[in-house]
């Protein structure tokens, strides 16, 4: 039989706005345990909960840049199921009328695009979480009961692992451009869940669906999607009995595990939230919010290599955060280079931030600081090595550029006269070098210039050294 892959993927999202989704309790990560509570989080008797108008503008800006058409009605559902760490003892979500439905994301993955498509995008609130003691005991921790979640769900369209990878990376890039929230997987923001099985296109037979849960990193959503479909697969061959079961994965061991026999929706006694009314967003508020999205990574990225001319791959890393793309096209509008600028981004200040850990916001070196380098080392009045150098001193001084090269006089050094005995010398210091060069060995010709950028520390301008060097050896 032909079997192919079949994977769907749901991602749970934190959104990013200051209260949680039907109380005023502030929506803040690392609170004390139980400090960010009240009795409509707990579901105390007698509160009614109201919704987030923030919560539920961020969800219509998802919606509209996966291509997402907005329910002119949508309404809320109880989820009913037992959670220990869900004080109420369900969830307030959305079923059969979510706010946003039938979109779509196209990845480009070994040179192939694919288009999945996106069933809906709604809103539901988070659950808080057990803390399971030594001793035995299970405590609660509720501060992150009602946080707005919102729940992206895909058709089952990708086939490989890796079209799951690139699509998370996506989907992540987008979240961060449009500010609905950080999606850092690691503190739990974003988390995917992925269903898998192998189907027989022509005869319809299929393996029973298995979902992995609460993945929190790109890297094991691939490891675990990759397993999961060898698993299946060697499963059908040798006739092994497989079951329509939740799994979860093994970071250690590589490889998933069961949980439990998977439910079906109806094992979630879904029925309409009595205390709230159904959500009718305005259509002129829709359009306020779909006039204010931002130009979005793919569309950015296409933009930024056709008006800088970048290689494709420059403009993707460039393009990765929105605050990078911004800080890059800063710097390529005012410097004398484009490209020259991509490669001091994504090198030398790219390199600073990971050894420091330092955030973008935070970095000390303004687009027109990097600028007046960049004009420096334009002007012939620095070379490479020095601007290298002086990058370095402007990121733990904060000064200028030009500053800091008149202070430390730092002018590159092009009077013809001082470089020809600057090369006369390196020439008669470095004989055997000379020999090598003139017997055919071009690569002599570097030492002789290393000796002469030792000679004026580093200041020497490289390329007239370099003509210097062969005429002189010429002759």
């Amino acid at each position: 039989m032909a079997l192919e892959p079949c994977i769907g993927l749901e991602v749970h999202v934190e959104l990013d706005t200051e209260s949680k989704m039907f109380c005023t309790c502030p929506n803040e990560f690392g609170a004390e345990p139980n400090a960010r509570v009240c009795p409509v989080c707990l579901g105390l008797p007698g509160s009614l909960p109201a919704p987030n108008r923030k919560a539920v503008e961020y969800v219509i800006r998802t919606g509209l840049a996966l291509n997402c058409q907005v329910a002119e009605r949508c309404r809320f559902a109880r989820k009913n199921y037992f959670y220990p760490d869900l004080a109420k003892n369900f969830q307030i979500s959305q079923y059969d009328e979510p706010l946003t439905h039938d979109g779509y994301i196209e990845v480009e993955v070994s040179g192939e695009t694919k288009r999945i498509r996106v069933r809906r995008a709604h809103l539901e609130e988070d659950t808080g979480k057990n803390i399971h003691m030594p001793d035995g005991r299970s405590l609660g921790e509720y501060n992150r009961c009602g946080v707005p979640l919102m729940e992206i769900v895909t058709e089952p369209d990708f086939t490989t692992a890796e079209q799951v990878r690139e699509y998370l990376n996506m989907l992540r890039a987008i979240l961060r451009y449009l500010g609905v929230s950080t999606a850092d997987m690691e503190k739990g923001v974003m988390r995917a869940e992925p269903t898998i099985n192998w189907i027989d296109r022509e005869s319809g037979e299929k393996t029973p669906k298995v979902e992995i849960k609460n993945l929190n990193s790109i890297k094991s959503v691939y490891e675990a999607v990759k397993y999961e479909l060898t698993r299946q697969h060697r499963a059908w061959d040798s006739d092994e009995e497989l079951f329509q079961e939740t799994r979860r994965w093994d970071e250690n061991a590589q490889r998933t595990s069961p949980m439990r026999r998977k439910e079906t929706a109806d094992d979630y006694m879904y029925f309409p939230e009595p205390d709230l009314p159904p959500l009718a967003p305005e259509p002129e508020w829709v359009e306020e919010i779909r006039a204010s999205l931002p130009e979005l990574p793919r569309a950015r990225a296409r933009r930024v290599a056709a008006e800088y001319g970048l290689p494709e791959y420059d403009a993707e890393v460039l393009t990765s955060s929105r605050e990078l793309a911004d800080y890059y096209e800063a710097v390529a509008k005012l410097a004398p280079d484009a490209k020259v600028a991509s490669n001091w981004v994504m090198g030398d200040m790219m390199a600073y931030l990971n050894q420091t850990g330092t955030d973008l916001a935070a970095f000390p070196v303004t687009p027109a600081e990097l600028t007046e380098l960049l004009e420096l080392l334009a002007e012939g009045a620095i070379n490479n090595p020095t601007a290298k150098d002086v990058f370095a001193k402007m990121t733990a001084s904060g000064r200028g550029a030009r500053e800091i090269v008149e202070a430390e006089g730092l002018q590159q050094i092009a009077d013809t006269g001082e470089l020809e005995c600057l090369v006369e010398q390196a020439i008669e210091a470095n004989p055997q070098s000379v020999e090598d060069y003139r017997g055919g060995k071009e690569k002599a010709l570097g030492a002789l210039v290393g000796a002469v950028m030792r000679a004026s520390k580093g200041q020497a301008n490289p390329r007239m050294v370099n003509e210097l060097l062969r005429k002189k050896l010429s002759d």
